[in-house]
């Protein structure tokens, strides 16, 4: 380690905010300027790459005992007493303001943009940190729960239109009013319908229209037909996420891999929040599968009520073997399937196909699979019955209470962050990505 580079003692926290974030500015701000004293991490030689580590480290284990010390003053500040909603995002972008080096700048995230992911100074692992500590402390949050719900202003926009015309078009997603049914179709279809941050905040206000309408009774998911020539002509319900926007650095930590739980994943789960004067909005939803339903496609049929799937597909969870979490699969999968299972599925990538006789336990409906789209609507159709709602509530309150959601999303955000960065991860990405392992 060089002397320039070398990271300079960690301040202790004393307890005091002002004097904890002066501190905090002071020593991140430090450790950046030698950082800035060595190449650009493609360019480092082993020692040099330690150095910045070092320097990460140090800076990084100072916002950890910040956070643990201030979360709830911080997420105070940021929000105005807590009277405003903000997202996940625009608290971290808040925070650069009010308590400059705990989370990266604009600028340093839209430098990071352009590099590979294997190439980045991974400053999403200090997000990580912010996010955990917020989320960890059970009334912040929960304001960060709740404000996660609350209908996106892109889909307010929308509203009006959509009520008028019973359809949405976006660059990945389609959505139709049929009847008392809201069709999501995912239409990212040359990349089999992979998961980017285009389609998260695609499938968000699609999620937000079905839940907003009243004219809608139940939501239902299923993949476009593909154009993709190893698919050409047939109908697939999701990939996973992008591996080849992974491995050029083009995945989100908080646009995709958090705003995805938070957002319309938790929506579907457990309807929108649209303020203390609205109320809740919450709606049943169905899935249908075709072909496959890979990696994160798995992971939203578990916040599903009804699951319709043609007798050749196949569902798996390969992010183990890719060294990520697999979103909220951990927290999810072994209600449906039963705890065995479930680590079968998770820790060694098993392929769970349809024909097994395990895939009833994730599955509603087993079909032939020219029958997939009369089955879905007809399980979409079931789940109109007006108890539906007051009882998919109560379901999913035994299952997964808000607090048990808060605390596993909070461990979520730490250990997600840190493993997007870690070696084995950016070897297998590249290699999977290249190779097209995972399909």
């Amino acid at each position: 380690m060089t002397a320039t580079a070398a990271p300079v003692r960690a301040p202790r926290i004393t307890g005091d905010l002002r004097t904890d974030a002066a501190a905090l500015r002071r020593h991140t701000a430090a450790d950046d300027a030698r950082l800035a004293e060595l190449p650009a991490n493609p360019d480092r030689t082993p020692a040099q790459q330690q150095a910045a580590d070092g320097l990460h480290r140090s800076s990084r284990s100072l916002r950890s005992r910040f956070m643990a010390a201030h979360a709830p003053a911080v997420h105070a500040e940021l929000t105005e007493g807590g009277t405003g909603w903000l997202r996940i995002a625009e608290l971290a972008e808040a925070a650069t303001d009010r308590f400059p080096g705990l989370v990266p700048t604009k600028e340093q995230l839209a430098q990071e943009r352009t590099h590979r992911q294997a190439h980045k100074e991974a400053r999403e692992i200090d997000q990580a940190i912010f996010l955990h500590g917020l989320l960890g402390v059970p009334a912040v949050g929960r304001h960060v729960v709740d404000a996660m719900r609350q209908p996106t202003p892109r889909a307010l926009a929308l509203l009006d239109d959509f009520r008028r015309s019973g359809v949405a078009e976006f660059a990945t997603v389609r959505l139709e009013r049929d009847g008392d049914i809201g069709r999501v179709t995912l239409c990212n279809a040359h990349c089999l319908n992979a998961e980017d941050d285009q389609l998260t905040a695609d499938l968000e206000t699609a999620v937000d229209l079905v839940l907003l309408d009243d004219g809608i009774r139940a939501g239902l998911l299923r993949g476009t037909t593909m154009t993709h020539p190893r698919y050409a002509g047939r109908r697939v319900f999701s990939a996973g996420i992008n591996l080849k926007h992974l491995h050029e650095g083009k995945i989100s930590y908080i646009d995709f891999l958090l705003d995805r739980e938070l957002g319309y994943l938790s929506k579907i789960v457990r309807g929108l929040w649209t303020g203390a004067d609205g109320g809740w909005a919450e709606k049943p939803w169905a899935a249908a599968v075709d072909t496959f339903a890979i990696g994160g496609g798995m992971q939203v049929l578990l916040a599903c009520d009804q699951v319709v799937a043609g007798a050749d597909a196949y569902f798996t969870l390969p992010a183990a073997q890719e060294g990520i979490v697999p979103g909220l699969a951990n927290l999810r999968l072994g209600r449906w399937v039963g705890a065995r299972l479930a680590r079968d599925i998770i820790l060694t990538g098993r392929r769970l196909h349809a024909v097994e006789p395990e895939a009833r336990l994730l599955c509603a409906e087993i079909v032939d699979p020219d029958e997939v789209g009369a089955a879905a609507d007809r399980a979409a159709a079931r789940l109109t019955a007006p108890a539906v709602v007051a009882n998919r509530h109560m379901l999913n309150l035994a299952d997964e209470p808000v607090d048990v959601f808060r605390t596993f999303v909070a461990e979520f955000a730490l250990v997600q962050g840190d493993r997007l960065y870690s070696p084995d991860v950016l070897a297998k990405v590249g290699a999977r990505w290249s190779t097209g392992e995972r399909r």
